[in-house]
């Protein structure tokens, strides 16, 4: 592992920053500091945890914080360190201008999208949701607006006809982390590859939201095509299912077979996983 002498800070806080955090640090990008976000509760029994970038932060012994607020206070504690470079990858929250700015070469973000398509908290699902043939990955120098900043990099990536929301995103994660080694190689001389960059097209933006536990609702009646994409999008969370009786029951495993929505099992509420057949001879033999 080479030592490239970057004094940076990384903004992160899901398995998928963590995943790049380690792919910098095979390249010998190590952060003089983390940010993350504070612990939550998670889980059935709401158990206070960690997030995923502060477990890696302590294996790997990087100081790092956790600030409930991005405030003034905050600000200040960050100057001291005069910071060359903030790099972000799903931090959760907006950081203010004043905060973007310090460093030296400003900020950039790596997003899981072809800018300035997906803007926003979900663009790897929406991209499967909405049927594209493709996505890829953009690294953005960042600015106060959401995912509006210069583009300084971007690579390009199909998206494979049954690939799930979840692999999709671990090919991207390696696909962001090797373009971002790339992007940073430069800037470990001095040279900032950062002060240009291509500015993007807002005629073309389009925005993805927040997904809540209910986007997951499907109906059995809709078109094959749009279901297919729907369970594939939300493999992870929020997964698919429809009602029975009351009762949430969980698409586990489905296939786009003849243009048609075939399910093959299911989750039952408060129940084992079961072959969608015996499912419905269960249903219908009550």
């Amino acid at each position: 592992m080479s030592d490239n002498k970057l004094n940076f800070a990384f903004w992160g806080t899901p398995d998928v920053a963590s995943g790049t955090l380690e792919m910098l640090k095979q390249a010998g990008f190590l952060p003089s500091l983390i940010v993350t976000s504070p612990d939550k509760p998670q889980g059935r029994k709401m158990i206070i945890a960690p997030p995923p970038v502060k477990v890696w932060a302590i294996e790997n012994n990087i100081p790092y914080i956790q600030p409930e607020k991005l405030d003034e206070e905050l600000t200040l504690k960050l100057s001291t360190f005069n910071f060359q470079l903030f790099i972000v990858v799903a931090y959760g929250k907006i950081m203010p201008e004043n905060i973007l700015n310090l460093p030296k070469m400003g900020s950039i973000n790596v997003h899981y999208s072809l800018l300035p398509k997906y803007r926003g908290a979900s663009p790897v699902e929406s991209a499967i949701l909405n049927g594209e043939a493709e996505t890829g990955v953009t690294i953005q120098k960042m600015e106060f607006k959401m995912d509006s900043g210069p583009v300084v990099a971007e690579e390009v990536t199909e998206i494979l006809p049954d690939e799930k929301a979840p692999d999709l995103r671990k090919r991207l994660i390696k696909i962001g982390g090797e373009l971002l080694v790339k992007t940073l190689t430069p800037s470990a001389s001095g040279i900032s590859p950062f002060t240009g960059g291509e500015k993007q097209d807002e005629s073309k933006a389009t925005f993805c939201k927040k997904i809540k536990k209910e986007d997951g609702l499907i109906d059995l009646h809709d078109d094959a095509v749009k279901n297919y994409n729907k369970f594939r999008a939300y493999a992870a969370w929020p997964r698919t299912f429809f009602f029975q009786n009351d009762k949430r029951i969980i698409i586990t495993d489905a296939v786009l077979q003849n243009n048609q929505f075939v399910i093959k099992k299911v989750l039952p509420e408060g129940k084992k996983e079961i072959k969608y057949e015996d499912f419905l001879k269960t249903r219908t033999s009550k």
